[in-house]
This record gives structure tokens, sequence and C-alpha cells, in this order.
């Protein structure tokens, strides 16, 4: 049997987040066993303010699959099933899902456009609390810090910046 990796996902949406969230998890479980769930938070949305707030969450995905095999094909058909448009005029408009392979085993990896981890981790609260909460002594590949500590360190200068929302499950 091979290696089963460890990938964490960073899900948002803010259409329809409360049947969204839920079908991305519950597809990503094709793939593999959800280890660990986040709570859902709610943030406001990143780059264009005139849409509704983010609701974002994290999963870490124990999988047989590979890293360049999530990014380029699972999360592109998680997001076309859940009827993702991406609009070439404004990348941070609305949206049913977005999915992102955000850390992966304890690689620094990339694939295509994405680069892993996630450089955003260390500067994005609605990132890098959802992580924390399912995989706190995580270290960061090249940070030589945890999640728990980069999420601490945003949650003091983020006050308010962040909701949770206990009455979403995923």
């Amino acid at each position: 049997m091979s290696r089963l990796n460890q990938a964490f996902l960073a899900l948002g949406s803010n259409i329809d987040p409360e049947t969204h969230l839920p079908q991305a998890v519950e597809s990503l479980a094709e793939y593999g066993k959800v280890q660990g769930k986040s709570s859902v938070w709610q943030s406001a949305p990143v780059g264009d303010p005139d849409q509704a707030d983010f609701l974002n969450a994290a999963v870490l995905l124990e999988t047989e699959h590979d890293a360049t095999f999530l990014c380029e094909w699972v999360v592109p058909e998680i997001e076309k099933a859940l009827n993702r448009v991406r609009d070439p005029q404004n990348k941070n408009g609305p949206r049913t899902i977005d999915l992102d392979l955000v850390l992966f085993n304890s690689e620094a990896l990339r694939i295509a456009h994405r680069i892993i981890p996630d450089p955003e981790i260390v500067s994005r609260v609605f990132l890098a609390v959802p992580l924390a909460e399912i995989a706190p002594d995580y270290s960061v590949p090249g940070l030589n810090r945890t999640l728990a500590d980069i999420a601490l360190s945003l949650k003091e200068h983020a006050e308010n910046q962040l909701l949770r929302r206990f009455e979403i499950q995923l």
C-alpha cells in the first residue's frame, strides 16, 4: 500500500455558502479520508468589497493522491461541479466555492500557478485560523512556525475581522 499524504485544503464561498461548503467537503471525501474539519469562519471579502462576506473553512484530507493531481484535477473538478465561475475582469469576485490546496505533507512545492505552502497563510487570518484548528502543531515548511503561532499572531492584529459561525456544520 502506498504512503498516505496529508493534504490541507482551504475552502471559501460567498454564494450560498451554507450549501456549497458542505458539498465541497463531501466531494473531497471521494478522494480520501477527511481527517479534520475546521469551524466555519466569516470574513470580509478581499480585493472587491462590493459583495457578501465569505465563509471560510479548512479540511485535512488523508489521500493516496499526489499534490499535482489534487491541484490540477480534483480542485477544478469540484469547483466546476459546484458551478464556480471565474470572472477574468474580477479575480476576487463572488463565488460558489473557492478551493485551494495550501499545505501538503511537509513539502514545499510549485504546481503550475500554485505555491505550497501557500504564502498567504502568514497574512490571511481566514486561512491561518481554520488551519490551526485542525493542526495547531503543524510546522509550516520554510517558516519554522506552527499554524497555532501564525493564527494567534494574526488574530491579535485582526480585531473583529473573523467571526466563528457555530450554526454551520461541514
